[in-house]
């Protein structure tokens, strides 16, 4: 049974879709105005395991993140670097793919973009209108009225008098309460807008997620997602939503992920505190995505992440452990990327085992990564152990298992060999223009050397290799390892 801990209810609830078998899972998405950092990608690799582990377990998951393409900052940008919106918002779309694609993040089953349900969010606000949970304000808005929503703050925690209590005086004379929030907002001069029963508009942020999500896995589902930072307002203005026009419960289980923090403060392109995720891969401190993605999963979803590159170090030694166990062996990751409801992994690799029962066991526990990632460097001990024993058929056997693991938590997704041949940067060797091919000749003439006795000049090959960055290893029956500093 897989429990998740659900934000609504304060614990971890047994997971038990609405329908048997599927799973539907939304993600808030991103606001495309800029480059993904990584905490965007905290976000999206979270659930990504998610969905991954839900699929192995032998849901059918029906998975949507949406695309926020209309706010205030899209408009502003896309108005100073004078291209239309629609062009603005395409352009960090592709790049938001480029970079989700590199960590090895799975395209959503569905991928709605705000602007193209703009109709369904005029009906949500005038169904709110006629049930008498939203008002037409004195300035042309169209706002929720939060006091008419009896559930308000069930998923926060929040209550109303504390929120007021606290609030700033409010200058906005049009709200009935300081606390309401729009659903829709009239035009202004130079804005794109659509047409409305209320006149030229375009729709609040919050009631966004409320008509994507129901548009395609209709009011009632399973999991809502989205990082800590959403759980208030946004989330709770969703429920306040979606319940007061269905009267339905809207999502069964919420889940949130914790920040990603620079200097235990929260990374976010408002502190202006943040990394790009292009800029990560391109900075020369990683040899592959993957290594930033395991560093990613290496602490639990819900917790805070502290990101520096001591901890994306470990991350690659952490790797490298595993890819160790795996190199020299015949086993390779042969289970196709995982495609949600067409891939099931072969029996032989998702049998019974010890080693499975501790991955499944852990993450069926609120999808508990870092003890799965134990589970992984358990079997990576017992390939080292059963390659000394000189049994390496068993080694293969576990071979599979580890790599199937990876495929869940989408790691170890290479052949061990390539592992050792990437490098942290172009490097030496790359600048000598010193290809797989050239060093592969040069240990073949370093061997021929040994095989002459001409020990001088094959120290001489093993010296100028490593002096362009490229560490060789031998290998009991004269095999030769080599790997990229």
């Amino acid at each position: 049974m897989i429990q998740i801990y659900n934000s609504l209810t304060g614990r971890k609830d047994n997971l038990q879709p609405i329908r048997a078998g599927e799973v539907s899972l939304y993600l808030c998405g991103d606001t495309v105005y800029d480059f993904c950092h990584v905490g965007h990608a905290r976000s999206k690799i979270a659930f990504d395991v998610v969905r991954r582990h839900l699929i192995h377990r032998g849901f059918r998951v029906t998975f949507v993140r949406n695309i926020t393409d209309i706010d205030d900052k899209i408009i502003r940008r896309s108005a100073e670097l004078g291209e239309s919106m629609k062009d603005f918002t395409d352009r960090f779309i592709r790049a938001m793919h480029e970079d989700y694609d590199r960590l090895n993040i799975l395209r959503p089953d569905h991928e709605p973009r705000a602007t193209e349900h703009v109709a369904g969010m005029i009906t949500l606000s005038k169904t709110l209108i006629d049930k008498g949970f939203a008002y037409v304000a004195s300035n042309g808005d169209v706002m929720y009225s939060v006091s008419s929503f009896q559930g308000y703050g069930k998923l926060s925690g929040k209550r109303l008098a504390d929120l007021r209590a606290g609030s700033r005086i409010d200058i906005d004379t049009s709200k009935r309460d300081p606390l309401d929030f729009v659903l829709w907002k009239m035009v202004k001069l130079g804005e794109p807008s659509w047409d409305s029963p209320w006149g030229l508009g375009r729709p609040g942020w919050h009631i966004e997620c409320s008509v994507m999500s129901a548009a395609i896995l209709g009011s009632h589902f399973d999991i809502h997602a989205g990082g800590m930072d959403l759980k208030f307002p946004h989330h709770e203005n969703e429920i306040a939503q979606s319940c007061a026009a269905t009267g339905k419960h809207f999502a069964n289980v919420w889940m949130h992920n914790g920040f990603l923090n620079i200097d235990d403060e929260k990374m976010s392109k408002s502190l202006g505190n943040f990394f790009t995720i292009r800029d990560v891969l391109s900075s020369g401190h990683l040899k592959h995505p993957e290594v930033l993605r395991h560093f990613l999963i290496s602490s639990h979803y819900r917790g805070p992440i502290n990101y520096s590159l001591t901890q994306l170090e470990q991350a690659d030694a952490s790797l490298t452990r595993l890819y160790t166990a795996l190199r020299g062996l015949k086993s390779v990751p042969t289970m196709p990327i995982l495609v949600a409801n067409e891939t099931k992994f072969a029996d032989k690799i998702f049998g019974q085992s010890a080693h499975w029962e501790h991955f499944n066991a852990a993450m069926d526990d609120d999808f508990n990564t870092p003890e799965a990632i134990a589970a992984m460097q358990a079997v990576a001990s017992d390939i080292n152990r059963s390659k000394d024993a000189g049994d390496i058929k068993q080694a293969e056997v576990l071979a599979e298992i580890l790599y199937g693991m990876g495929a869940v938590l989408g790691v170890l997704n290479m052949p061990a060999e390539h592992w050792f041949k990437l490098s942290k940067s172009s490097g030496v060797a790359s600048a000598l223009g010193w290809s797989d091919e050239y060093i592969e000749d040069a240990i073949m003439a370093r061997k021929a050397a040994r095989l002459a006795k001409q020990f001088e000049r094959s120290d001489e090959i093993r010296d100028q290799l490593l002096g362009a960055g490229i560490v060789l290893e031998d290998k009991p029956g004269g095999v030769t390892h080599w790997r990229r500093l």
